[in-house]
């Protein structure tokens, strides 16, 4: 198990082993996702990030129905 400390300012390092595991390098942005007792830490992919692109994660128009209501507008 990997482990680090986080400070008074709620800050962590993320240890190099993790960095090197999700290839991630300085300035890149991470994603956390809660579930249940634990987190998921994962490295952002910029066309996902919704800072770069902020449609990215947009479900409006996703399903086939919204796509025949945008048909016959």
């Amino acid at each position: 198990m990997i482990y680090s400390r986080v400070t008074a300012k709620a800050q962590t390092t993320i240890p190099r082993a993790v960095r090197a595991a999700l290839a991630l390098e300085p300035g890149d942005d991470v994603s956390y996702e809660i579930d249940g007792g634990k987190v998921i830490l994962r490295r952002v992919d910029k066309a996902m990030d919704p800072f770069e692109n902020p449609f990215a994660l947009s479900t409006e128009g996703a399903s086939e129905a919204d796509c025949k209501a945008y048909d016959n507008l």
